[in-house]
């Protein structure tokens, strides 16, 4: 072992607390980017199975090749096939079975009258396959259904609506069906597919709800005979397929469903995640390096005396490194069993609070082992590195000084750099703001500014400590003013200790800011386009829910205190090649209910040939009223329609309109997705309410809101969003409260001597205590100002930069009371991290204190 490593592993040995901060920073950081990874593995797998389980027994699928995707879908709408080619496929050679496979919405009503599921997971109803080699469910109690009205369903989701075999309900399809329950099925095993409801029905049932026409199915499954490969399954199909009809192996249908997952959704998932990660990294950085400088600086005179014995600055550099290179090692280590213990906790969580997330065991591979092992190795001796050098570069006549005085704070050099840093991070900023709205330039300028307020930092601190701790003389006499004095001792320490603290408020501050944007963006887009007294609506996210049912609209326009009821549709169809999501309603009745601003041509007759379309679409495609658009549909149809009106706004009513006549030839499964009630003159809100809400009870409870009701329950999931980001980046603000923690300790250690005089001197231990504690929170107050002023500045800027980079308007609100929250729980972790050190301080040995050289 060389002198070095000796050296190295007798300090750590006899200075283990000098590193437990260290330990831990690097510990949280890596335990929370490998138990990201490991869950993402895991999530990856269990969908490889959940969705190969689904397919085990199908060989081939035989669907349409007409496709229709709109902008955010993954998936998109296929065109029917005809049900009866499933009995020409089973003549087909290597066919042991074809049967027709009709899927679409359907919610079950549980016994308390409220809907299962639908917040994310499918509601999935179907016809129920006999073929137990082509139906992934197995029943398990009762019988299959053989009449009109009886269904099966997945035992999970009879379990959470409290509903048993025999018992009637509602399967909103989204009309709403009576249904008898004869069976419960599992899947795989289990009660049901991850959180997936599933009803299954008899085939003529099916195609009365599910279809738009009778004799209609959404795909063939194929079950091949002995001795017939999957492959050689399609090549047999594929002959006499109609036009337009293909067929793909059932390996290619479950890789297809596993990619949609994994490519967007789990991609989006695991890249939120990666992102906390770094911030948590980040912070971790900050905390390993102001404890390194601190170690180094207080083992000058041992350095010096290390160079004069002989040692080489080599030497002494590596002296460091090896030091940091072991606890980088223990710490990461430890880090990736933290990981693992992550993983499982978010594996069990994830799914108790919604998440459509499949069981499965862990999946731990080597990537996701060795990459977080090599960051945290890499992130440890990276922080350490500059330390390390500042030791090697001691020179052998430091041994006779008493200390080093921190002159970082008075460096006009560095107040010049960061100054300079500072107004061309801005001028980016604004140029991707304001200038060219761009989020990735606006982006480049916030990093930036992280690097400038990093420089600045003990420039700043000085100034700031003086102004924030000003009241302190006032307040807490002469304990007050050590404190403050003790912050503006070392302005770079100060700098290096607050900015941990500072980006973890930082990153929560800019989350509020935007996430109180996006709920004043919502607010005024329904107060701005949302002209009704009332809103009905079956509220969910994801795939999940069945929508409105088309006939409830019309129900509600019936009743006498009702002027109008519009019910907005979805459909799709290309637009010059594009897959475009149609608005479907009666354009009249929307005018009334919804602000569409300024309206060129008419709405009131758009008949089955009309179209209306948004004054920013209408210019991309050179249309105006009067002019012909070509819509195609997934029935392979193509029509041409006349623009007969052009209007201003799209927020609510989306950029394309239709009418229901229109639609009704090409539609899939119809429904709604918001109802606009308006009430006749004198008409209450109360009573108004009271009778929409009467009439909705028959078609599945769906919810019923004032307008302001709406707003707000639309802005939910936002509150959502978040709450887990909050509870992320906690991870960030605790790694920064060890790194105050940490370095106070050290600091009491390099003090002590001082400490001891001032006791000797008639401070009491509490007033001491009082002193470490105050200039914990001072640290703090300036880390929090900071992170605070950073926050909202990037806030704004990306707020801002969304707006001018989307069609939609984006409202800036900046969030008062939150941020006042924000920033008491800034001080209040300052004062939390100031206890262990101010204990430790006043526990010293006055004598021996003294005697510390």
């Amino acid at each position: 072992m060389s002198t070095s490593a000796r050296l190295s592993l007798s300090s750590l040995r006899a200075h283990k607390r000098r590193f437990a901060g260290t330990f831990l920073a690097v510990l949280l950081g890596v335990a929370f980017l490998a138990g990201t990874l490991v869950m993402g593995d895991t999530l990856r797998a269990s969908f490889d199975t959940m969705f190969g389980n689904a397919s085990s027994g199908t060989d081939a699928v035989v669907r349409s090749t007409n496709v229709i995707t709109t902008p955010g879908e993954s998936q998109g709408t296929r065109q029917p096939v005809a049900a009866s080619l499933a009995k020409k496929l089973a003549d087909t050679p290597g066919v042991a079975a074809a049967v027709p496979g009709i899927q679409g919405a359907g919610q079950l009503v549980g016994s308390n009258g409220k809907a299962i599921g639908g917040q994310g997971p499918p509601t999935l109803a179907g016809n129920w396959i006999d073929d137990p080699g082509l139906n992934p469910y197995r029943l398990a109690e009762g019988h299959t259904p053989s009449k009109t009205g009886e269904v099966v369903v997945n035992r999970g989701a009879a379990e959470k609506g409290d509903l048993k075999i025999g018992d009637t309900t509602t399967l909103r399809t989204p009309d709403p069906v009576r249904v008898t329950i004869v069976g419960l099925a599992t899947f795989g095993g289990e009660d049901g597919m991850a959180q997936v409801t599933y009803t299954g029905m008899t085939q003529a049932d099916a195609e009365k709800y599910l279809t738009p026409r009778p004799g209609e199915a959404a795909s063939i499954q194929v079950r091949a005979g002995p001795g017939t490969s999957q492959r050689e399954l399609v090549d047999e199909l594929t002959p006499v397929l109609p036009k337009g009809v293909e067929a793909i192996t059932g390996e290619a249908s479950a890789q297809e469903n596993t990619d949609m997952i994994s490519g967007q959704f789990l991609t989006l998932f695991t890249t939120f995640l990666l992102v906390f990660s770094g911030i948590a990294l980040l912070v971790a950085t900050f905390s390993i390096h102001n404890t390194f400088a601190i170690v180094v600086a207080q083992r000058t005179r041992e350095n010096a005396l290390l160079r004069a014995l002989g040692a080489s600055r080599r030497q002494v550099t590596a002296t460091t490194l090896v030091e940091a290179s072991a606890v980088a090692v223990l710490a990461s280590v430890a880090g990736l069993v933290g990981g693992i213990a992550i993983a499982a906790g978010l594996q069990a969580l994830f799914p108790a609070i919604g998440f459509p997330f499949p069981d499965g065991a862990l999946v731990i591979s080597g990537l996701s082992m060795l990459l977080p092992l090599a960051v945290g190795i890499l992130v440890c001796l990276g922080s350490a590195l500059l330390p390390a050098v500042r030791a090697g570069r001691t020179a052998p006549l430091a041994a006779l000084r008493e200390t080093a005085v921190d002159q970082s704070g008075a460096s006009r050099r560095r107040a010049v750099i960061g100054t300079a840093l500072g107004v061309a991070a801005i001028a980016v900023t604004l140029v991707g703001v304001l200038a060219s709205p761009s989020v990735r330039l606006a982006g480049l300028g916030g990093v930036l500014i992280l690097v400038a307020f990093v420089v600045l930092g003990p420039v700043a601190s000085s100034r700031a400590v003086r102004v924030l701790g000003g009241p302190l003389d006032k307040l807490r006499g002469v304990t007050g003013g050590l404190a403050r004095r003790n912050a503006l001792r070392s302005p770079r320490r100060t700098a290096a200790t607050a900015s941990a603290l500072m980006i973890g408020v930082a990153v929560v501050s800019l989350f509020t800011v935007f996430g109180a944007s996006l709920k004043a963006t919502m607010d005024q887009t329904v107060s701005r386009s949302f002209a009704g007294d009332i809103a009905v609506s079956a509220p969910s996210f994801g795939a999940g829910g069945s929508g409105l049912s088309p006939k409830l609209a019309p129900a509600l326009a019936g009743q006498p205190q009702v002027a109008t009821a519009v019910g907005l549709g979805k459909g799709v169809a290309k637009i010059e090649g594009e897959g475009r999501a149609l608005t479907v309603t009666d354009p009249a009745a929307l005018a009334r209910s919804f602000d569409l601003g300024t309206v060129r041509g008419s709405l009131d007759d758009l008949g089955t040939d009309g179209i209306a379309i948004t004054r920013e679409e209408a210019d991309k495609q050179h249309l105006r009223p009067g002019s012909t658009a070509r819509l195609g549909f997934t029935d392979g149809k193509r029509q041409n329609f006349t623009v007969r009106a052009v209007y201003g706004r799209s927020e609510l009513a989306g950029d394309y309109v239709i009418t229901r006549r229109a639609w009704a030839p090409h539609r899939a499964q119809d429904s709604d997705t918001l109802i606009a009630v308006t009430f006749k003159d004198g008409v209450s809100t109360a009573d108004g309410k009271a009778a929409v809400s009467k009439v909705a009870a028959a078609y599945g409870h769906p919810e019923v809101q004032t307008r302001d009701e709406y707003a707000q329950s639309s802005a939910g999931g936002i509150d959502m969003m978040l709450t887990l980001v909050y509870a992320l980046l906690a991870l960030a603000v605790l790694i920064a409260l060890l790194g105050i923690a940490n370095t106070l300790t050290l600091a009491v250690h390099e003090r002590s001597r001082e400490l001891g005089l001032l006791r000797a001197v008639g401070q009491t231990r509490a007033q001491l205590r009082a002193m470490v504690r105050w200039e914990s929170v001072l640290v703090a107050a300036f880390g929090t100002a900071g992170g605070l002023v950073l926050g909202g500045f990037l806030g704004w800027v990306l707020v801002k930069a969304s707006d001018g980079a989307s069609d939609s308007a984006f409202a800036f609100a900046l969030p008062p009371l939150q941020l006042v929250v924000v920033a008491l729980v800034g001080l209040a972790a300052g004062a939390l991290a100031g206890l262990r050190p101010a204990r430790r301080a006043a526990r010293l040995d006055v004598l021996r204190a003294i005697a510390t050289e």
